[in-house]
């Protein structure tokens, strides 16, 4: 999820989720795993002093049948971003008949692909070896050694950091998590979580 999560903090501008839920167990590999074999966690997303704006991000994983694949879906009132195919379409986006009922201009993506909405950039998950993956790498191991900052912030992880152990703490507790930004402690039931 860290990499789905990382892509909704940069899309949206937010560093971290208003609260999560999140529901799963250990139903197929009784292995002696502490961690889900399925897992959906569901992200309130928006600004933290306006409860009425923002969107969910919904992240299911399940490790014990692979029907349908991985997908990768971005929805907007505007339409679909499918990382699985690498396109961009309005599938879904508001038409103008929808739109004028709530008095509302239609919004509809172009349907390209993302290499063309990115100027030919590798976009797919599983880049394997492409120029791209190996200028991360390079910056990240240039970075090590010239004790400089990467092209991705710390604070980027720290973000997604917030996001997943949220999510982990409301699995874990069966309660809504939050984040308190003074504190700077995942909170469930009122209390600092911790494992």
């Amino acid at each position: 999820m860290t990499h789905q999560i990382d892509t909704v903090h940069w899309f949206s501008g937010l560093k971290h989720p208003r609260s999560a839920v999140a529901n799963g167990g250990i139903y197929q590999w009784k292995d002696g795993r502490t961690n889900p074999d399925t897992l959906t966690a569901v992200f309130d997303y928006g600004p933290a002093n306006d409860p009425g704006t923002g969107f969910q991000v919904a992240y299911s994983s399940r490790f014990h049948n692979s029907a349908g694949g991985t997908k990768e879906l971005y929805y907007s009132n505007g339409g679909m971003i499918d990382m699985s195919t690498n396109k961009i379409s309005s599938t879904g986006g508001m038409t103008e008949s929808e739109a004028k009922a709530m008095g509302m201009h239609a919004n509809l993506l172009p349907n390209l692909t993302l290499s063309e909405a990115a100027g030919g950039v590798a976009t797919s998950a599983n880049t394997g070896g492409d120029p791209t993956t190996y200028a991360h790498m390079r910056n990240w191991m240039q970075s090590v050694r010239d004790r400089k900052e990467t092209n991705a912030p710390i604070e980027a992880a720290y973000s997604h950091s917030i996001a997943l152990i949220m999510g982990n703490a409301a699995y874990r507790t069966g309660m809504k998590a939050t984040f308190d930004e003074a504190k700077q402690e995942v909170m469930v039931g009122g209390k600092a979580f911790t494992l």
